[in-house]
């Protein structure tokens, strides 16, 4: 059985550790020397040697190094030295291009080891995360990188951005129990934790269960270092040429000796005059030619921010008739975004809101504001401030959100709308608050009512303190009375249920993320000692959708390769949904995720043999679900096909 189909005790058990006390010092050495470093091994890397060398091997090359031999036999040095230097400029151009590549890669790969915090002999110690070993305890928190693939073991509502191993667009929340399920795709394995990733949310312990090249990243690590190299469009054609010249400089010195035999002339006249005639067929200059001007070529795209590791690649782009992308973070923005508001049924982008931001804005100062900006501001301000996410401004200008993505949404979604989020909590202090839990799938703050704002025109206005609540719609329901409906608190019967259902499930039907917003006016001067007692009788507001966007240039960019003749392919690891919305927004695809197969997910591939999959990976536009070594074999198949493949993403 695969660890998330295991308890965690049996994990604990098969590893032979203990969540207490962790591994002892001489086991920790003893699984050092049984599984090595944590850290991915690269092979084949090539050395400065093997760079030079390898500019020699291509058949033109070949070809002329044969024709400079039979020159200098001739006694021909001018050619000699002539076909020399061609050579050596063609080798040196090669060198240093590829050279400078492999450097820059290298330079790229080079960064900070990160430590990470185990439990190792009843103690927490601070390690390098290369001496991870199988069976170590590890404590992890916001912010932390996770440094090898472990089992959850306990989670404080651990949130864990994975969307460079599997598409995934907002972190998962981990879970300890066991799930079931075989073969269950890397983004449904909640209770596992892969190296690579990172903790946006909450705390928790797990125990490292594989190690270095044997993690998920590891895995595909080794994947891409198996595959074959194979020669690109341009060599094959340019080591065609060599050898259909090669047999033409044979075949004119066939017939200079069989003629001059027949004419009567001596061997040595016949032997040079057939020798000469042949070198003059080579075309010397062509390697250098072709190399100049892929250098060249890679010197453009370099001030394009594309690095170029190997010269031949320049054409090679040019050729390419499938374009397979990743979707998070390269057709998309990578940053949740709220995009839609719905108060009182009422369903408004948020770009049509900003338009008319001062309304909302100037609601809460004054009570002759329509309802529909009120509950539009009562929404806005309760999801900015029942909120754990900062905002810092970047070198460029740009306001990023640090901490859980959806509650980043939220934070820039008020700054859009003009709102001072410093004034916000100094009018409304935070003086307690419930954590998120996956149980509860809800978070709430208590907020201290400040004397400048008792005018303002809120619900709670006279109130000592607001409570202020956010979460999923079917757990906020749960624990919800009233509805905010034109500055009137009506009862939550079955039809507005039924109403706010709907629109949930409408935006989750569009692949969106969808979060409900209610508050509690709280009379009594004293707060209860069980916080939790607070989410009951709530008033719910409205309700937030959220998507991470496409990036504004890609459906350009995808009408350019499809007038180029380029079939452009989604692989996510997103839901497909998801997947299906945003290749339609950026017109990827144009129809449904159904029978027509427009949409294949991860666990139809696995099903599929690889004649299966040729006969449909061309008609196929968006792969969802899909884990990283089913990428690979989606390019395998387009290849087999005979198409030529560019694979782009900055995930895995």
């Amino acid at each position: 059985m695969e660890n998330y189909q295991l308890s965690p005790q049996e994990v604990l058990e098969n590893l032979k550790s203990d969540s207490l006390n962790g591994l002892s010092k001489t086991e920790v050495q003893t699984r050092l020397s049984q599984y090595g470093p944590n850290e991915l091994v690269e092979h084949g890397q090539k050395s400065p040697w093997k760079i030079f060398f390898s500019q020699f091997k291509e058949v033109m090359v070949i070809v002329l190094l044969i024709a400079a031999l039979v020159s200098a036999f001739l006694g021909e040095f001018t050619e000699v030295i002539v076909i020399l230097a061609i050579v050596a400029l063609n080798a040196i151009l090669g060198f240093t291009q590829e050279y400078r590549a492999e450097q820059a890669m290298e330079a790229l790969k080079k960064m900070a080891v990160p430590f990470v915090r185990v439990r190792r002999e009843g103690h927490v110690q601070e390690i390098s995360s290369t001496e991870l070993v199988p069976g170590d305890i590890v404590l992890l928190e916001a912010g932390n990188l996770i440094p090898a693939d472990c089992r959850v073991l306990e989670s404080a509502s651990l949130k864990v951005q994975e969307s460079a191993l599997t598409g995934e667009s907002e972190p998962v929340e981990k879970r300890v129990a066991a799930i079931s399920g075989d073969h269950l795709p890397l983004g449904d394995r909640a209770n596992l934790l892969y190296m690579g990733t990172t903790v946006t949310y909450g705390r928790g312990l797990g125990i490292v269960t594989a190690t270095g090249m044997k993690t998920e990243l590891g895995n595909i690590a080794g994947l891409l270092q198996n595959v074959e190299e194979d020669q690109t469009p341009l060599q094959r054609r340019l080591a065609k040429l060599g050898k259909t010249l090669a047999w033409v400089a044979l075949g004119i010195v066939a017939i200079v000796v069989v003629t001059g035999f027949l004419r009567g002339d001596d061997l040595e006249t016949i032997f040079l005059t057939g020798i000469s005639l042949a070198v003059a067929v080579i075309p010397e200059s062509l390697p250098a030619v072709v190399t100049i001007t892929l250098a060249l070529g890679s010197q453009r795209l370099l001030k394009r921010n594309a690095l170029i590791r190997r010269l031949p690649a320049v054409e090679t782009l040019g050729s390419v008739t499938v374009i397979c992308s990743d979707k998070t973070g390269t057709l998309t923005e990578n940053r949740m975004t709220v995009t839609i508001l719905d108060v009182e049924g009422n369903s408004q982008d948020l770009s049509a809101i900003v338009e008319r931001r001062e309304y909302i804005l100037r609601a809460r100062l004054y009570g002759d504001s329509k309802p529909e900006h009120t509950a539009l501001s009562i929404l806005v301000r309760v999801g900015a401030l029942c909120n754990d996410a900062v905002l810092e401004t970047e070198e460029d200008g740009q306001l990023s959100a640090i901490g859980d993505p959806t509650e980043g949404a939220l934070m820039l979604a008020a700054n859009q709308l003009g709102f001072d989020l410093d004034q916000l909590q100094a009018e409304w202090p935070r003086v307690a608050e419930v954590p998120f839990t996956s149980e509860r799938k809800l978070m709430t703050t208590v907020h201290k009512m400040s004397p400048e704002v008792q005018s303002y025109d809120v619900p709670w206005r006279g109130a000592p303190y607001v409570v202020m609540t956010k979460g999923a719609i079917d757990s906020l329901l749960d624990v919800t009375s009233q509805v905010l409906v034109k500055n009137d608190f009506v009862p939550l019967d079955a039809e507005m249920r039924a109403r706010i259902e709907k629109s949930n499930a409408d935006y989750a039907g569009q692949g969106q993320r969808v979060l409900g917003v209610a508050f509690r006016i709280w009379e009594a001067p004293d707060l209860p000692e069980d916080l939790s007692t607070l989410e009951s009788d709530l008033i719910f507001v409205g309700l937030t959708a959220m998507m991470d966007p496409p990036r504004p240039e890609v459906k350009f960019a995808v009408l350019t390769a499809k007038t180029a003749g380029i079939h452009p392919k989604m692989i996510t690891g997103d839901h497909p949904l998801t997947a299906v919305q945003i290749a339609k927004d950026l017109e990827i695809v144009e129809g449904d995720c159904d029978e027509d197969g427009i949409c294949l997910t991860g666990q139809e591939l696995a099903k599929m043999s690889t004649e299966q999959l040729k006969e449909r990976v061309y008609d196929v536009s968006v792969f969802a679900r899909v884990a990283p070594e089913h990428k690979l074999k989606i390019v395998n198949a387009l290849q087999s096909e005979g198409e030529i493949v560019a694979m782009t993403g900055d995930g895995v």
